[in-house]
């Protein structure tokens, strides 16, 4: 369980406040995009969200509680994707679908991913991060459909395949991110290329 700094103050309840904490989360996102982490702090974000600073603090103790929301709001938002195109039937299909998930979740708002990677990298924030949503059991579960190649159908082997296919979605997006590049089309050509080419090798 994370710090007492990184965790919710109280869980919303009703339909309000459910909508409050939803608005500050957006307000975060809009505020890191737009002023960066130099002006990322919590009265921007309160300002921004049209609330008051003490409504803010009600749910989230600090800016870093702010900051780990956010990151679980955009990972539990990829991670449903992901897991409706693990579960197209084509080995194929159902790959091609999950990396198109990882290049929009990195392109479509490349500031906030660009900087969430980074904050995600602060020891603290990852370790409060530690056993949420696996894209590796994804991976596994697109590589075990019954028209995979054949040399998936042994464990070891697509368990080995599935771990070296989430470091080369995983780091060539996150490269094209810090890049700055815009083209999803483009860098999901390229990374379908190597995906599909280390699988053929």
């Amino acid at each position: 369980m994370p710090p007492a700094a990184l965790r919710l103050r109280k869980a919303p309840r009703q339909s309000r406040a459910v909508h409050t904490v939803d608005a500050l989360l957006e307000a975060a996102a809009l505020v890191l995009e737009e002023d960066g982490l130099e002006g990322f702090n919590t009265n921007a974000v309160a300002r921004r969200a049209g609330a008051s600073i003490g409504t803010l603090y009600q749910y989230f103790p600090s800016k870093d509680a702010l900051t780990l929301a956010l990151l679980m709001r955009e990972e539990a938002r990829s991670h449903a994707a992901a897991a409706a195109a693990a579960a197209l039937p084509s080995w194929r299909e159902a790959l091609s679908a999950f990396i198109d998930v990882g290049v929009a979740q990195q392109l479509t708002r490349p500031n906030l991913a660009r900087l969430l990677d980074q904050e995600e990298g602060r020891p603290e924030i990852r370790a409060a991060m530690a056993g949420q949503h696996s894209f590796h059991d994804l991976l596994l579960i697109v590589l075990d459909k019954p028209d995979a190649p054949p040399h998936l159908q042994d464990a070891a082997r697509r368990a080995v395949a599935a771990a070296d296919l989430f470091v080369i979605i995983r780091g060539l997006v996150d490269a094209a991110g810090q890049r700055g590049e815009h083209d999803v089309a483009d860098l999901a050509r390229r990374v379908r290329a190597a995906a599909f080419g280390v699988l053929a090798g």
